[in-house]
């Protein structure tokens, strides 16, 4: 069918959602309106499918606007199903349809008008049903807008083959445009400043971020290509949140954290093509299932805000006076609140909600389970840098260091000596809460694959219990732009060191950036660590970092390969 002007107009009114229900609606003919920040798709199902956009109203303009989307199994929409529904100021003139009535497992284009004016063309997927012989994902984390350009979004908009994308959080993040600020050094230079330039608080602060970075072109792109499967983490409210509060916020000057919460949440579910809450239930609670036809199930968990305890982080190391008097960390007291069983991060609820989920998947024959995760799972304890090179070495790398970095780099050096995890805000900061997970999946029968973001970094872990059981096989993705640890160490080896000393670490790269790419069909798994040669400047090479095999096999997971 044709779309202009008049059909589309003739349908308003009779529409299948609403996103405001302000009276003051207008014409879409009289408004000047633009579509600034792109098309989007998600939370794909069966028959289902969430599509969103924001249109871009004229200045000081606040009224309600009608709004018509068009969905189709053809690029040229011939076959299109046009449906209407209202958006304005109340949710910041963004607009989500739960589309429905369509055919599993098929590609879907669609786009959004009002008056004259048209989105760009997006382009969706249904989850399948029954037999299944390929999967394809990406998975991405932590995109800092200031910290470089979104060349692993312009590279995943380009792929041949993708049924999803998952993003396993850090969509945004809080700071500001400050002298010192996260990725101020490179944003400054390629001009990338925040919007707003201050650190994020309230409502229309999260809002303007959003904006911003869903204006970023490689990111439209990716979002144009094939619908996101989103949690969140940290930075889309503060860094290293937990329920109550995070590291990054201050009450005497920020307020109230739940205020703050609240406020960024509703932009989140404003801004991202994710489903609503449902009725009765908590916002955070955005733990959920997507099951692609007979193949695969992927469970999408909530670590962050649902049931997380208090942090503990490595200046929580006290001293206390030694046999001669002289100060000597309390290691021993230091470890004693790292077990304590009472830190959790999944919590209860949503530990029986996981177990259901993955006893149902292996009991309906599905031969792969998959986790959404945020964190990094593995035991990865501090690397000693000092054994890895002659003093000699290690001193001219750190005398090339900033005076501040190497500070930092000599605490850390003199810390991981004590044999302590490396990232407390991992699960290796929560050991009782991963054997009450690792138990879950003895119980419900699986080894599942663990996705994981949030460090900046390609892993690849094999996971074991206490018992040194395998529980899991473990991928994490790196960054999208966001620093990594390595970046400002010089020549010092970071990831090597890391893999070298912890027996769960197969690989991993604390440099590139990039996204990983997974194949499943039903008796196994490819995974590309996929990097892009720079974030600084275009064009940009496109390549694998590490390919691994990962064969299904009766019972459980097979013997994990390079190749």
């Amino acid at each position: 069918m044709k779309i202009d002007r008049r059909s589309l107009l003739g349908l308003f009114g009779a529409g299948t959602a609403s996103c405001a229900t302000t009276p003051d609606l207008v014409s879409a003919a009289a408004v000047d309106v633009r579509f600034d920040h792109g098309v989007a798709s998600g939370d794909p199902a069966p028959d289902s499918v969430v599509l969103w956009t924001r249109v871009t109203p004229p200045a000081g303009f606040d009224a309600t606007l009608p709004v018509a989307v068009a969905i189709g199994a053809s690029p040229d929409l011939s076959d299109a199903t046009i449906r209407t529904l209202t958006t304005g100021p109340d949710r910041d003139y963004t607009v989500k349809l739960v589309a429905g009535d369509l055919q599993p497992g098929r590609d879907y284009w669609f786009q959004f008008r009002v008056g004259e004016a048209t989105s760009p063309l997006g382009r969706t997927r249904t989850l399948p049903v029954g037999a299944t012989a390929r999967l394809d994902l990406a998975v991405v984390s932590c995109q800092l807008h200031p910290g470089g350009l979104f060349n692993a979004y312009d590279a995943i908009a380009g792929l041949e083959a993708l049924d999803a994308v998952v993003h396993l959080g850090d969509y945004i993040y809080e700071y500001g445009a400050g002298d010192g600020a996260y990725g101020m050094a490179t944003g400054r230079r390629l001009g990338r400043i925040p919007e707003p330039p201050h650190e994020i608080v309230t409502l229309a602060d999260y809002r303007l971020r959003h904006a911003q970075y869903k204006s970023d072109p490689d990111l439209q792109a990716a979002h144009a290509r094939a619908p996101f499967i989103c949690v969140w983490d940290d930075h889309e409210v503060a860094n290293d949140t937990w329920m109550h509060g995070a590291e990054n916020h201050q009450p005497a000057t920020e307020g109230d954290f739940d205020a703050r919460k609240a406020a960024a949440l509703r932009a989140y579910y404003e801004w991202m093509p994710i489903r609503e809450a449902a009725p009765g239930t908590l916002p955070e609670a955005i733990n959920r299932t997507f099951d692609f036809g007979d193949l695969a199930s992927l469970m999408m968990v909530e670590t962050r805000l649902m049931a997380r305890t208090p942090p503990l982080s490595h200046g929580d190391l006290e001293f206390v006076p030694g046999s001669d008097g002289t100060p000597v960390p309390d290691l021993e007291a230091f470890m004693a609140r790292r077990n304590d069983p009472s830190r959790e991060l999944l919590g209860a609820g949503q530990r029986a909600w996981l177990r259901q989920e993955l006893t149902r998947s292996r009991s309906e024959g599905r031969p792969w389970q998959i986790l959404g995760n945020q964190v990094v799972m593995a035991r990865v304890r501090g690397p000693d840098v000092s054994t890895l090179m002659p003093p000699a070495q290690l001193e001219a790398v750190l005398a090339g260091l900033e005076p501040e970095i190497r500070a930092r780099v000599e605490s850390l050096i003199a810390l991981f000596k004590l044999d302590v995890p490396f990232n407390l805000d991992a699960w290796d900061g929560f050991p009782a809460a991963r054997e009450r997970l690792y138990a879950l999946f003895r119980e419900a029968g699986v080894q599942p694959i663990v996705l994981a973001g949030d460090s900046h970094a390609f892993w690849v872990n094999e996971l074991h219990d206490e018992a040194g059981q395998r529980r899991a096989v473990e991928f994490g993705t790196s960054a999208v732009s966001s620093p990594s640890p390595a970046d400002a160490l010089g020549g010092i080896p970071l990831g090597l060191a890391l893999s070298m000393v912890n027996d769960e670490v197969r690989f991993c790269d604390q440099a590139s950036k990039g996204f990983v790419l997974m194949t499943l069909t039903p008796d196994h798994a490819e995974v590309a660590l996929m990097g892009v040669s720079t974030i600084f400047a275009k064009p940009y090479d496109l390549k694998p970092v590490k390919r691994y095999h990962l064969p299904r096999e009766t019972g459980g997971l097979g013997a994990l390969t390079e190749v």
